[in-house]
């Protein structure tokens, strides 16, 4: 068995921001194998994170990001169990992370179960009516349009999206590390994001008339 020393500790407490002593236990179980040990922490993290899901967190922040120099601004609402955790550089981090993406990727909505039922028939209607122009068989059409909607889903739903810094992992995903990592139930409550201009209907007045208008004087 590999000997288990402090160094390797303190580098896989960095790598996985777990405590020393669930460090010192992994990289045992897994016989000095660093790569293990974090998958092992890991593994053992979201399994955690999963049993804390019910518990109520109405602590939390409420973070503001303004980006590309006051062109975009986002409020975000994350929630923990303590006001303790709240002030947690991890916590905080997060926090700004999620701020950042959602500047990034505009997202619509939190999950999908927060779709509107009438909007996720609406693209569905679209998706089969273009499956079947595009002469796709009858009998494929739901299992296709069912995947379509699926990573429909994963565009317009915040939790469902790939991180803008990592894309092999999912926002929910990174919700459920810092669960394993703070001991606390953490969710992402709700979102509001700005941009300039947004909505504003801009007409564009007829280029010849506007010739018209400067030759006249007017």
């Amino acid at each position: 068995m590999a000997e288990i020393n402090a160094k390797m500790v303190k580098e896989l407490r960095d790598r996985t921001l777990a405590g020393f002593a669930d460090c010192k236990k992994a990289l045992v179980q897994c016989d000095g194998d660093m790569d293990k040990a974090a998958d092992f922490l890991r593994k053992k993290g979201i399994v955690t994170a999963q049993k804390k899901a019910g518990r109520t967190a109405a602590s939390g922040l409420v973070h503001s990001y303004i980006h590309q120099g006051g062109k975009i601004g986002v409020l975000v609402e994350v929630n923990c169990e303590t006001d303790f955790v709240a002030k947690n550089d991890a916590f905080i981090a997060f926090t700004h992370e999620v701020a950042i993406q959602i500047a990034a990727m505009n997202p619509s909505y939190l999950t999908p179960e927060d779709v509107p039922e009438e909007v996720v028939a609406k693209e569905r209607e679209i998706r089969m009516a273009a499956a079947r122009e595009g002469g796709k068989p009858e009998k494929v059409i739901d299992k296709i349009v069912d995947g379509q909607i699926r990573k429909w889903y994963t565009e317009i739903c915040l939790l469902e999206q790939a991180y803008v810094k990592e894309a092999k992992k999912q926002i929910k995903e990174l919700v459920t590390e810092l669960v394993a990592t703070l001991g606390e139930n953490c969710k992402v409550r709700r979102f509001a994001r700005w941009e300039v201009g947004e909505g504003i209907e801009v007409k564009k007045q007829d280029y010849a008339e506007e010739i018209a208008q400067l030759a006249g004087g007017k």
